[in-house]
C-alpha cells in the first residue's frame, strides 16, 4: 500500500496493494498497524455503508461539536469525492480535492477532523463505504453548499439529484465560527 500526493495537507490518498486472478481479488481495507505506519493512526468507531443511484450527490456534510475523521471507499461503482478544508487558521481553509474512487481502482482517501465531505455518483449505482472516527450524531451536523461559487467545486455533473437538506446549506462566507467544525 502507498499514500499518493494530495494538495491539502491533512489528506490522504491511500492505493492498496491488490492481489488479483482468474476469481477475482483480495485487498485489506484496514489493518491498524499498517494504516499507522502511513499517518492515519485512529480509532474508528462506526462504519456506514450507502448506495446511491447515477447523478446523486451528497455533501457536504460535517459534524460541528464532534467532527468525524474518515476513511471512505467505493466498494463498486464509480464516485467523484470531495473534501474541502475548513479548518480555522488552515493555509488552505476554504479550498477543496476532489478523488475519483472506483471498485477497480480501490484508493481510499482519508480525511481529517475539519472538513466537509460529499461525493456524486458516475456510475448507474455506487456502494460507498466509510469509517468514523466518532460516532453519528443527527444534532450536531453541519452542511456546507455544495455549489458555493467561492469554493469552486469543479463538479464532473451539472444538474444532481439532492436531498431537500443538501439544497439548502449555506454558503462559507454566510457560516460564522460557531457553524464551524470545533476541534477537540
Amino acid at each position: 500500500m502507498r499514500i499518493l500526493p494530495a494538495n491539502i495537507s491533512g489528506l490522504l490518498i491511500v492505493e492498496p496493494v491488490v492481489y488479483g486472478d482468474n476469481r477475482g481479488f483480495f485487498t485489506e481495507t484496514w489493518h491498524r498497524n499498517r494504516y499507522a505506519e502511513l499517518g492515519i493512526d485512529r480509532v474508528f468507531v462506526q462504519d456506514n455503508l450507502s448506495r446511491s443511484m447515477k447523478g446523486t450527490l451528497r455533501g457536504m456534510h460535517f459534524q460541528i461539536r464532534c467532527p468525524q475523521a474518515k476513511l471512505v471507499q467505493a466498494i463498486s461503482g464509480e464516485l467523484f469525492d470531495v473534501a474541502v478544508d475548513l479548518r480555522p487558521g488552515s493555509s488552505t481553509f476554504g479550498k477543496w480535492e476532489g478523488v475519483l474512487l472506483s471498485g477497480k481502482n480501490l484508493r481510499q482517501l482519508y480525511i481529517p477532523e475539519g472538513f466537509a465531505h460529499g461525493f456524486c455518483v458516475l456510475s448507474d449505482t455506487a456502494l460507498f463505504s466509510y469509517k468514523c472516527t466518532d460516532f453519528y450524531a443527527p444534532e450536531d451536523e453541519g452542511g456546507l453548499l455544495w455549489s458555493d461559487p467561492d469554493i469552486g467545486i469543479e463538479w464532473p455533473i451539472s444538474t444532481p439529484t439532492l436531498s431537500a437538506k443538501d439544497q439548502t446549506h449555506p454558503r462559507l462566507r454566510d457560516m460564522g465560527s460557531q457553524l464551524l467544525p470545533q476541534r477537540g
